[in-house]
């Protein structure tokens, strides 16, 4: 007689080590940057009201604050009547767009290789941090009030990835990002918000949700529930849902680049469609 109960096995996630990844992205950035036209430097992006060059400004700004911020002890401007995170997005919103403003004076050359000289003191600064100690900033938006340094690394890895590829897909070019050597770490670190998105969502216990995000490799995650939603990277055991994401537009999903509705008719969902549904309004960026 054979049992009908099976024991689980599941692995969790591991930590993401992207830190020798990010010089060889700035890399890429560079050599897209040189070759783009005036024309392609004044294309509109899929963030909202940003041209390719104010999309390369804010990544510039990126680095420039770090150092600042990170390596020198110096925060210049610091937030004030922020007592929430829609407040703290504000904020960041508001010193985005006064650097743009203050940047469109400067000439796309003048743009790559001041990306190019914080481009190497942030990687450098990045080498010098233990990754498993506590990070100056957490990673909001996955829930965290406190944050390790290899989170922190990987959630950075995602804003130079996501800009990158927002000024890629402008140009045409958006099809090398996708390989999985680049978007792997993106998707992996993105997925890390699923507990936290899903913290409301009701379930029973032992409901198990399959994530599939599919191009030219096939990658999945999922979340179980047990008291709570917890992340995993691999299961034996049979989800009541299963969702289906191409990797297209997954990223697109995850920084309010292609809405709701829209994302949803092109993915599939198979069995709990409310539970499925959940993942199409999760947004890994501070918006």
């Amino acid at each position: 007689m054979i049992s009908c109960c099976v024991v689980m096995n599941f692995k969790k996630p591991g930590k993401i080590d992207v830190v020798n990844l990010l010089p060889e992205l700035d890399k890429m950035l560079f050599e897209l940057l040189e070759d783009l036209s005036p024309e392609d430097w004044d294309r509109l992006t899929i963030a909202p009201k940003w041209r390719v060059k104010d999309v390369a400004v804010h990544l510039l700004d990126g680095n420039l604050r770090t150092l600042s911020m990170l390596r020198d002890n110096y925060y210049g401007e610091t937030p004030e009547n922020v007592h929430s995170y829609k407040d703290l997005v504000g904020f960041l919103n508001e010193l985005n767009a006064g650097w743009v403003n203050a940047t469109r004076r400067l000439s796309p050359k003048v743009i790559i290789d001041l990306l190019k000289v914080s481009g190497k003191e942030y990687c450098g600064f990045l080498t010098t941090l233990n990754l498993d100690e506590k990070a100056e900033f957490s990673v909001a938006w996955a829930g965290e009030n406190e944050s390790r340094n290899w989170f922190h690394i990987a959630r950075e890895y995602t804003e130079k990835w996501h800009h990158q590829q927002q000024i890629r897909l402008a140009v045409g070019s958006e099809k090398k990002l996708l390989e999985e050597k680049w978007y792997l770490p993106y998707l992996e670190t993105s997925v890390s918000a699923l507990p936290y998105h899903y913290r409301n969502v009701e379930a029973k216990n032992k409901d198990l949700i399959k994530f599939i995000f599919h191009g030219e490799t096939e990658k999945s995650w999922y979340l179980y529930y047990d008291k709570g939603w917890e992340l995993l990277a691999s299961t034996n055991q049979m989800p009541i849902c299963e969702v289906r994401i191409g990797d297209d537009y997954a990223w697109k999903i995850f920084t309010k680049g292609m809405p709701k509705e829209e994302a949803i008719a092109r993915s599939k969902i198979i069995g709990n469609k409310e539970l499925g549904v959940k993942i199409f309004d999760l947004v890994a960026v501070m918006a």
